[in-house]
């Protein structure tokens, strides 16, 4: 469906991003707005971004 455009690095850094902004709904604030954290959590988890798809921009590195 979408190939891979999201590399290693970038990857771990949504997965933490995604997985804090989560912990946001549950403990600190407990603001719904941490739900946004599953977009880069699962962009994370998949490898792929659809923006990152749109604008022409791949972070894998060379192939």
């Amino acid at each position: 469906m979408f190939s891979t455009n999201v590399g290693t690095i970038d990857r771990a850094v949504r997965i933490i991003l995604g997985l804090f902004l989560l912990a946001l709904t549950m403990v600190g604030p407990q603001t719904p707005w941490g739900f946004v954290g599953l977009v880069p959590l699962l962009t994370g988890i998949f490898g792929t971004c659809p923006l990152y798809s749109l604008i022409g921009v791949n972070t894998c590195g060379t192939k």
